[in-house]
């Protein structure tokens, strides 16, 4: 699954995220940012239109991605 698939309060484990491209300036932020595999996530807002962009929160910081952005995030089931 990936993270822009998760539903409002939704949890879930990184499982990692994807680059589009060599070096791909994207997903290598994200990555800086602290989504990276094993670390817990969840959605805890979606925007008005078309639910985009996303609120996610990682530990006790909060993201506001867009959608496609989202995406690059692979997600694995929290047990």
């Amino acid at each position: 699954m990936r993270l822009n698939e998760l539903k409002l309060g939704g949890s879930a484990i990184i499982d990692h995220v994807e680059d589009h491209t060599v070096g791909d300036p994207v997903a290598e932020r994200l990555r800086a940012l602290g989504f990276v595999p094993g670390e817990p996530i969840r959605i805890v807002a979606v925007g008005p239109i078309g639910a985009d962009p996303i609120a996610v929160g990682i530990g006790f910081t909060r993201f506001a991605l867009r959608r496609a952005e989202a995406a690059r995030v692979l997600l694995r089931d929290a047990a």
